[in-house]
């Protein structure tokens, strides 16, 4: 990546140095899954915490997880200026949780703290992820700060609305880490998504055995959010098919829940004319059972062996790429658990070439990767076969290096 953000004056690569400022609030132990998918995406994370947030997470923790250590005081590093020297070497400064206390400063100017200090002395883009309970986000001050940094070119990430500390629930609850990581990311890429409509699929569906029993996959559904997510960040009208997600999605996504292949393809004959882009995240099953028992199958009436006829399931990409809409573009993901490079690549070029989509994406699977992990590993092939892309990192950052291709 080389493009120029707009407000900052350094170029946007592929390695950042990112500011996460974490602030005293109950969600700031939050801020760790934050921090570490940024490291993972391969950034340069240095945290600043206050001495409110190290009261939830100590020390130790945020050191670890950002492998750089942890600034606090105002008065450390004096004779290197480092209260000036933090912001000033930032590419992107994230405050995660931001309490109702810290927008009231921040909107302010007040640099009373490190944290303070840092963000006036930059230029990068600043993205906040609110975290309080309701009465705090909704009272007219909290409401009046947010309108004042939001006017100041600041990014608002949240909140979302669940459960908060106690009992309470409502808005005011932090975001999922990775949102705020690809909301954040974003930030730094101009929205070259807008007025595109981006139709995704996600999880892993199930055929029913019985009422009670089905066959399925170990998708969670991760990899096709985070696609989701990003691309509604570049600006993006999207809609996600999901197939058993048990991730919430974030507001702002329209989002359809199917359950078996059947039900998938029937969604996407649906939406599909209309999307600009379709990504087929979806770990489809290949096979159904023939007969789907009313009743519970029971052990006792059917004795040591259980005998099913399985059915070949229609095969939703090949059938989507054959009936396209003119201009529309296909991606396809194919989960293989082929440890060899070459023969991994090969396997990609013959199904892309029986897919007829756009676009491949091969995805490594096994017993402990890929599949409800947090990371992935890809390589984006074109029609012809040729690699135009790999990645190794966070589902997030591998879902924004597929953007990338696309956009």
């Amino acid at each position: 990546m080389s493009d120029t953000v707009p407000g900052h004056s350094g170029p946007v690569s592929d390695r950042l140095n990112v500011v996460v400022g974490v602030t005293g609030g109950i969600a700031a132990y939050k801020a760790v899954g934050v921090i570490r998918a940024l490291v993972l995406a391969g950034h340069d994370v240095h945290v600043v915490a206050t001495d409110a947030a190290l009261r939830f997470v100590g020390r130790p923790t945020l050191e670890a997880i950002s492998r750089n250590t942890v600034h606090t005081d105002l008065y450390e590093g004096v004779a290197e200026v480092r209260h000036v020297a933090i912001g000033q070497a930032a590419d992107l400064i994230v405050v995660a949780p931001a309490t109702a206390n810290t927008i009231a400063k921040l909107a302010a100017g007040l640099a009373d703290d490190l944290l303070g200090n840092t963000i006036l002395a930059s230029t990068a883009p600043v993205v906040i992820a609110p975290a309080m309970h309701t009465e705090m986000w909704r009272n007219p001050a909290t409401v009046a700060n947010i309108a004042i940094l939001k006017s100041r070119g600041v990014t608002v990430i949240g909140p979302a609305s669940g459960q908060l500390t106690g009992t309470d629930s409502g808005q005011g609850r932090l975001v999922e880490p990775d949102e705020i990581v690809a909301g954040a990311l974003a930030v730094l890429r101009p929205r070259d998504l807008a007025g595109r409509s981006i139709l995704v699929t996600a999880g892993g569906t199930r055929e029913p055995l019985d009422p009670v029993r089905f066959i399925g996959n170990r998708s969670s559904g991760r990899q096709g959010l985070a696609i989701a997510i990003a691309a509604a960040a570049r600006g993006a009208a999207v809609t996600l098919i999901g197939a058993n997600l048990e991730i919430a999605v974030p507001h702002g996504i329209t989002v359809l829940h199917v359950s078996s292949t059947l039900e998938l393809q029937d969604a996407v004959a649906l939406a599909a004319p209309s999307a600009d882009i379709v990504v087929m995240a979806a770990a489809v099953a290949d096979y159904r059972p023939e007969t789907v028992a009313d009743t519970k199958i029971k052990k006792e009436t059917q004795g040591d062996r259980l005998t099913l006829q399985l059915v070949k399931n229609p095969d939703i990409l090949a059938g989507l790429s054959a009936t396209r809409t003119a201009g529309q573009v296909i991606v396809g993901f194919a989960a293989e658990t082929e440890a060899d490079p070459q023969k991994l690549l090969d396997l990609g070029s013959a199904k892309i070439a029986r897919k007829g989509s756009d676009y491949l994406v091969v995805n490594t699977v096994g017993w402990t990767e890929g599949f409800a992990t947090e990371t992935n590993t890809v390589v984006m092939l074109d029609k012809a076969g040729v690699i135009v892309m790999e990645a190794t990192g966070t589902k997030s950052s591998v879902a924004g290096r597929i953007l990338d291709v696309l956009a």
